[in-house]
């Protein structure tokens, strides 16, 4: 059991995970510095943008904390679309540019447009003579 809980824990997605995962806490703190330049910049009548309220039926109603967490979210969502998914999807389209220079194997059938091997001297759908290109 013990073998197994280790061949689990050293599999590359663990580590993976494991290693996105403190990378991002760590990441967390950057952004949250930079909400909290960014929120400075924001009019507030109590001087800190988190506890910014205003006052319905009697109750304090803070927005503040809210905006904060959506800036924190959108700065996030930036750089993981334009760090991550970006450059994985042009990454994606060059190597599937490369996959179309191949060497098609089959061909279509003169007579009965059936797909059929490439090198074949007759259909074997309709089993009409073929015109072989000779190279």
């Amino acid at each position: 059991m013990l073998k197994e809980f280790r061949k689990f824990i050293l599999r590359g997605n663990v580590v993976d995970l494991a290693v996105g995962v403190i990378i991002g806490a760590a990441f967390n703190s950057v952004v949250q510095s930079l909400v909290a330049m960014i929120t400075v910049l924001l009019p507030s009548n109590s001087g800190k943008f988190a506890s910014a309220h205003f006052v319905f039926r009697g109750k304090d109603v803070v927005y503040g904390q809210f905006i904060n967490s959506l800036i924190s979210f959108l700065i996030v969502a930036a750089v993981v679309f334009f760090l991550i998914v970006k450059p994985i999807n042009k990454l994606n389209e060059i190597s599937m540019r490369n996959k179309g220079t191949e060497e098609p194997t089959t061909k279509k059938c003169d007579f009965c447009l059936s797909v059929i091997p490439k090198d074949a001297s007759r259909c074997k759908f309709c089993t009409s003579k073929l015109e072989t290109k000779k190279a």
